[in-house]
C-alpha cells in the first residue's frame, strides 16, 4: 500500500496528471469546477435543494412523480408533493407552537425514521441548527453531546427521550403531538419564504474526534451542504429518471447518512430508508431491501460489502455502492466484483470535518483497488511532511491536508482545538498519512496517531492489516503497538483465526515477513474471537487492549 518517494517528471507531465500545482505545491481536482452561488447570497440549504428539484425536471413534470421516501420495512411512502408540504407544515408549526427561532440549536436523537428528513429539512428552512446523535447513546454520553452543541431543545423517540437531559424542551417525533404540527403549521407556509439564512450560518452541528480521541462538536455551515450537493447535482449526465432509487444503508445521524439523505431530495432520487425493523434484519435485510426495491445505488460500510458476497440474491437493477469509512481489503473487493460483476464499487474518503474530499465517479475509476478515488470537485489538498509542515509532491506519504467550500466552521466552543486543526494559511488537517499517485487517485494510507513507532521508523497498522486479511485462513485482524523496552515500540497482530485453521503465531509472522520491509514485521501474535469495531467498520483501537487481559501473547 505504501507509495515510493517520486517527484514529476522534468516537464512536468507526471505532476500535471496527478493534478499537482508546483507553483501553489497543492493537488486541485481533476474533476471540472463546479459553480456555486455568491457566497454572500442569502441562501438556505433546503432553498437551494429545492431549486435544484425543480432544475431536474423537465416541464410539466416540476416535481419528481416517484416516492421521495421508502421504508424497507414497510413499503411506506412519501411522495415529493408529501414531503415539501410537510416540510413547510412542521417549519410553520416550530415557529408559531414549539417556539423554535432562528439560531436554535435542535438535538435529534431518533433512529432512522421517515419523518427525520422531514424535521431536517423544517428546521433548516427557518434557521434552525439540527444536531443528530446515535440514539444508543448512553444517557451520559447524550448529555455531554447536549452540553457540547449548546441545545436548547431536542426531537426524540419515545425509547430515547428518557436519555436527555432534565429540563430540555423535548418534542416525541412518534407521539400525536407531533403529527398534529403537520396540520397546526399549515397556516405558516408562505411566511416561510421571509426567513433569511445565510450561508456561513451553522446548518448542523455533528461530533467527530477529530485528530485526537476526545469527542467535538463540528458546526457545519449551509455552504458546506450546498457545494457538496452541486458536486452530485452536476456529475449527473442527463435528469434523473423516476425509478433511481438509493438505498440508505449509513444511519441518518452519521455524517454520510445525513448529508444523503438531503442529497436525494435535491436530486429528485426516491431514498430507501432502512428503519429499526429493516436494520435488525442486519445484511439479509439490507440485500432484501435492495432486492424488494430495485435500487440502483446503496450505501455500505466495508463490514456490509463482505458480508454481501455471502448473501443469495442476484441485485440486477444495482448499478453502484457508495463505500466509505474504513479501508476495504483488496481481497474482499475482488470477491466483491466476481459477485457482482456488473455493479461498481465506489470507494470515497472524507470526514465530518472535510466534507467528501475524494471518490470514484466511473467504473475506469473503480478499478483503482486500494484507493479512496480522486480529489473530488472544488476540493483542494496539500500532502506536507507531518514533522517540517514541507509541502511534498506526487508519490510522497505526508499528512493531508484540504480546503475548499465544504470545510467546518470549526468546533464549538473549544479555541484550543480549532488552534490546531489549521494551519496558518487556512488548510483544515486531517492527521491523516496519505500520498496521491501519478494519475491523480488518493492513497489512505494510516491515521497518524495510530502510527506505531518501531526504532527510528514509523509502521502503519493499516498497511499490515491488508496483509493479514488477505490470507486465507484469517477471518480478520488488527494490529496495534506493543510497549518494548529497546526499540520503543513493535507491531503486535490481533488475529481471529477460521474455524478449525491450524494457522501457528510463526508462521503468521513468518508470512508477513516475506511481503513488508524489515523494520514492519509482525514481532507478535494473539488469536481473538473478535476484532472490536465501529458500525462504519472502522476499528476500535482503544478498545484492543481489552483483548489482552483475556489472551496469551507469544514470545519474540
Amino acid at each position: 500500500m505504501a507509495a515510493p518517494i517520486s517527484q514529476p517528471d522534468a516537464d512536468g507531465r507526471s505532476g500535471a496528471r496527478a493534478g499537482y500545482c508546483a507553483t501553489s505545491r497543492s493537488f486541485r481536482s481533476l474533476r471540472q469546477p463546479v459553480p456555486l452561488p455568491p457566497p454572500d447570497a442569502p441562501l438556505s440549504f433546503p432553498a437551494f435543494a429545492f431549486s435544484l428539484l425543480q432544475q431536474s425536471r423537465a416541464p410539466p413534470l416540476l416535481i419528481p412523480a416517484g416516492p421521495a421516501l421508502l421504508d424497507a420495512a414497510t413499503g411506506e411512502a412519501v411522495s415529493f408533493p408529501a414531503f415539501l408540504s410537510r416540510v413547510r407544515a412542521i417549519a410553520g408549526a416550530l415557529r408559531s407552537r414549539v417556539r423554535v427561532c432562528h439560531g436554535d440549536v435542535a438535538f435529534v436523537l431518533s433512529p432512522a425514521r421517515l419523518d427525520v428528513p422531514v424535521l431536517y429539512f423544517a428546521l433548516l428552512s427557518i434557521g434552525a441548527v439540527v444536531s443528530p446523535a446515535n440514539p444508543a447513546l448512553t444517557a451520559a454520553e447524550v448529555s455531554r453531546l447536549v452540553s457540547l452543541s449548546g441545545a436548547n431543545v431536542a426531537f426524540a423517540v419515545s425509547s430515547t427521550a428518557a436519555k436527555l437531559p432534565a429540563g430540555l424542551p423535548t418534542v416525541l417525533v412518534d407521539s400525536p403531538d407531533f403529527r398534529s404540527l403537520l396540520e397546526d403549521g399549515q397556516g405558516e407556509e408562505l411566511a416561510l419564504d421571509t426567513v433569511v439564512v445565510r450561508q456561513s450560518e451553522t446548518a448542523a452541528i455533528q461530533y467527530s474526534s477529530g485528530t485526537t480521541g476526545l469527542v467535538k462538536a463540528v458546526a457545519l455551515p449551509h455552504r458546506f451542504f450546498i457545494a457538496m450537493v452541486a458536486g452530485s447535482h452536476a456529475l449527473q449526465a442527463k435528469p434523473r429518471k423516476d425509478h433511481e432509487r438509493t438505498l440508505l444503508g449509513a444511519p441518518m445521524f452519521h455524517s454520510m447518512g445525513f448529508f444523503l439523505a438531503m442529497k436525494g431530495v435535491a436530486l429528485g432520487e426516491t431514498t430507501v430508508v432502512m428503519t429499526d425493523a429493516a436494520v435488525r434484519a442486519g445484511i439479509r435485510g439490507l440485500v432484501e431491501a435492495a432486492e424488494r426495491y430495485a435500487v440502483t445505488e446503496m450505501t455500505a460500510s466495508p463490514p456490509v460489502v463482505m458480508g454481501m458476497t455471502k448473501e443469495r440474491c442476484r441485485l440486477t437493477a444495482l448499478q453502484r455502492i457508495i463505500c466509505g469509512g474504513a479501508p476495504l481489503p483488496t481481497a474482499a473487493h475482488d470477491r466483491f466484483q466476481r459477485r457482482f460483476p456488473h455493479v461498481d464499487l465506489c470507494m470515497g474518503y472524507g470526514s465530518t470535518e472535510g466534507g467528501g474530499i475524494s471518490r470514484m465517479i466511473s467504473w475506469d475509476e473503480c478499478s483503482h483497488t486500494g484507493s479512496a478515488g480522486r480529489v473530488s470537485e472544488n476540493v483542494e489538498v496539500r500532502i506536507v511532511d507531518h514533522i517540517t509542515g514541507e509541502p511534498l509532491s506526487v508519490g510522497q506519504q505526508g499528512e493531508l491536508r484540504v480546503r475548499g467550500p465544504s470545510i467546518m466552521t470549526g468546533y464549538v466552543g473549544d479555541d484550543e482545538a480549532n488552534a490546531t486543526a489549521f494551519d496558518s494559511e487556512g488548510w483544515l488537517k486531517t492527521g491523516d498519512l496519505c500520498y496521491i499517485d501519478h494519475d491523480g487517485f488518493l492513497f489512505v494510507v494510516d491515521r497518524l496517531k495510530e502510527l506505531i513507532k518501531y526504532k527510528a521508523y514509523q509502521v502503519p497498522p493499516a498497511e499490515l492489516e491488508i496483509v493479514l486479511q488477505s490470507l486465507p485462513e484469517i477471518v480478520d485482524a488488527a494490529v496495534m503497538p506493543y510497549p518494548h523496552e529497546e526499540a520503543g515500540q513493535i507491531p503486535m497482530a490481533l488475529v481471529v483465526k477460521q474455524s478449525g485453521s491450524k494457522l501457528t503465531e510463526a508462521e503468521i509472522m513468518d508470512i508477513v515477513a516475506k511481503q513488508v520491509a524489515p523494520y514492519k514485521k509482525i514481532r507478535k501474535v494473539v488469536f481473538v474471537d473478535s476484532i472490536p469495531k465501529s458500525p462504519a467498520g472502522k476499528i476500535l483501537r482503544r478498545e484492543l487492549a481489552n483483548q489482552l487481559q483475556l489472551c496469551p501473547v507469544s514470545r519474540l
